[in-house]
């Protein structure tokens, strides 16, 4: 019930709407209508009181709470089954758990702490509480399972395309799967796939945005940064993760409906800070030195030797000179 107050609060927001109203619109009583009105206030939300008047919707914190978002992204595909946690081992980890029992396509893991987040290869994706957005998505798509990395760049694309919407940044996307800002890595994005010979079971998109953080560990510092270390005050969270929501549905269900994917493809191009520099593709059998010349309708990205040899890679580390501390 405390959703369905918080809701019609923020539909009538700066407008005052009287405890009767609310009453006799969600079929409680005036005092359950105080309590949850009082529940909210110490959630955060600034709501004034006055007699005869009945509550107004003044100031909404920046929290990513479960009703806050059902609420949110109730018109969309994705979104409408969301679990919060205050802290998680892992929001991918968690997600798959849900899959296997089968969680419908589009629930979404949120958490304001992970103790063991992970990135590629299984590097540590660190999130500390009320700074970052840790989440997870499941997908059920009907594609082969060699068209599954097309989905880490849609989530590229969508989230590249949400923190500029929101905070007006230009925003680089590091192929396939790197935000960057100031050439320092913003966010990181981890696909993960359960699938037979033909078929996907499901695939997990994790996804991780520094927003509020001030401060990095010694051994990331000079390779990660933060939306507001470079904008220069904080941003709001909820705002970037709806956005993101409906960017990636956007772009997802245009992948799954159409086959193309042109739309992202197309972002990832004129975000990309990896085209025309020289980079280090590491993949099982090989380590390459080359010059990312372009990416393919398929989302490939296509590479150039020395000797003019091209070559497309599907996926793989992707080191860029300049960015990765590493090169």
């Amino acid at each position: 019930m405390k959703k369905e107050v918080l809701e019609v609060l923020k539909s009538n927001k700066n407008k005052f709407i009287s405890g009767e109203q609310l009453s006799n619109r969600l079929g409680v009583t005036r005092t359950s209508i105080w309590k949850y009105v009082n529940i909210l206030k110490k959630e955060g939300y600034r709501i004034e009181s006055i007699s005869r008047k009945g509550y107004k919707l003044i100031e909404e914190p920046d929290i990513l709470s479960k009703d806050e978002l059902l609420i949110e992204l109730k018109e969309e595909k994705l979104g409408n089954n969301i679990y919060y946690f205050e802290t998680i081992d892992s929001t991918n980890n968690y997600a798959k758990r849900l899959a296997l029992e089968g969680a419908v396509e589009g629930t979404i893991v949120f958490s304001e702490k992970q103790t063991g987040g992970r990135g590629r290869l299984g590097r540590m994706w660190s999130s500390l509480p009320g700074t970052s957005i840790s989440m997870s998505i499941i997908l059920r798509p009907t594609i082969h399972p060699n068209e599954a990395p097309k989905i880490t760049e849609i989530s590229a694309a969508a989230t590249a395309e949400a923190i500029t919407k929101v905070t007006n940044l230009q925003v680089g996307i590091k192929w396939p799967n790197d935000i960057i800002l100031n050439n320092k890595k913003v966010c990181g994005i981890l696909t993960e796939m359960s699938a037979e010979l033909n078929n996907i079971n499901y695939v997990i998109v994790g996804i991780g945005v520094n927003v509020n953080v001030d401060e990095f560990p010694e051994e990331i510092g000079n390779v990660a940064t933060s939306i507001k270390k470079v904008l220069g005050s904080e941003v709001s969270r909820k705002d970037i993760v709806i956005n993101m929501v409906k960017e990636f549905g956007d772009l997802y269900y245009d992948f799954i409906n159409t086959g193309s994917l042109e739309r992202t493809v197309d972002i990832c191009k004129k975000r990309s800070v990896t085209l025309g520099k020289i980079v280090r593709v590491m993949n099982k059998k090989e380590t390459i030195i080359a010059k990312a010349i372009d990416i393919t309708k398929n989302g490939e990205l296509v590479i150039r030797k020395d000797n003019g040899e091209t070559i497309k890679v599907i996926s793989g580390e992707v080191s860029v000179r300049g960015i990765d501390s590493y090169v």
